[in-house]
């Protein structure tokens, strides 16, 4: 019974991932490393072992509709957040006799830092964009609020997993987002119907400049050019007869030509498929 009591009590085995923190009469006295150690026996010396790389999750909030963690913004808007925060131990000497209920503790710092860090940032950024960066504040909110406890705790990281408003108010908060994204999409093509006038008016004025600067260099060719490719374009829909003397053609019927030079092809054409 002797040699069964000192074996049992005096020979310990620390797992890779553990730490073996040993009492004397109920005082910390030291950590074991992985391996095999000996202390003395129970009741004298005593071991707990620490697993140190374990990752353990805290749920804050819930992602269903029956209940609804709600938290103040700094622009004074309320949201059901819903958060975990994953976490291991440091120092598990620390961890075991510095607070009586770590696993409490470390919710509660959560809670805690979250309040603080929402009290300061907007609506939008708590719902969207600024998520990461909230992300990041708790976290280093709560590793200081630890330390400063002595927990031998290290926070791993904090993730919002939801973040709406509040349930009574949901389906008027969806309708004012809608109005919102339609007056943005109203502003993208009142932006691009102005950037398509403003580019088709800087064409305009660039060429109007060539024209001015062919025209300093020769007033009266660049006004004689610039009228027969007005008169062109103004003529160019319109029946036109042409009446000349001295012996010429006195009548030229242009637009019987015109309609004649159409009508040839299409003749072809039904001539050669028949």
């Amino acid at each position: 019974m002797v040699i069964l009591w000192l074996v049992l009590t005096s020979f310990h085995r620390v797992g890779p991932q553990e730490r073996g923190v040993v009492t004397l009469l109920g005082k910390y006295s030291r950590t074991l490393t992985p391996g095999i150690s000996l202390t003395l026996p129970a009741p004298f010396e005593a071991v707990t072992t620490v697993d140190v790389e374990e990752i353990r999750t805290i749920d804050i909030g819930s992602a269903s509709a029956e209940s609804e963690n709600l938290v103040l913004t700094g622009d004074q808007n309320i949201i059901d957040l819903a958060y975990s925060v994953r976490w291991n131990i440091r120092n598990p000497e620390l961890y075991l006799f510095q607070l009586s209920d770590p696993d409490a503790s470390v919710r509660e710092v959560a809670e805690s830092a979250m309040r603080s860090v929402l009290a300061s940032v907007s609506l939008d950024d708590a719902l969207g964009a600024g998520r990461t960066a909230i992300e990041q504040q708790v976290e280093l909110r709560m590793q200081e609020i630890l330390d400063g406890y002595k927990s031998g705790i290290r926070i791993q990281g904090v993730a919002i997993k939801q973040a709406d408003p509040p349930t009574a108010v949901n389906d008027a908060f969806k309708a004012v987002s809608a109005a919102q994204q339609t007056a943005q999409t109203y502003l993208n093509e009142a932006r691009a119907a102005a950037q398509q006038v403003t580019a088709k008016a800087q064409g305009e004025a660039a060429a109007f400049d060539k024209v001015y600067e062919q025209y300093k260099l020769s007033p009266d060719v660049t006004r004689r050019r610039m009228y027969y490719e007005t008169m062109e374009g103004v003529l160019s829909n319109v029946d036109k007869t042409i009446v000349e003397g001295n012996n010429v053609t006195p009548y030229l019927p242009l637009p019987e030509i015109k309609r004649r030079a159409q009508a040839a092809p299409a003749d072809a054409t039904r001539t050669g498929g028949q």
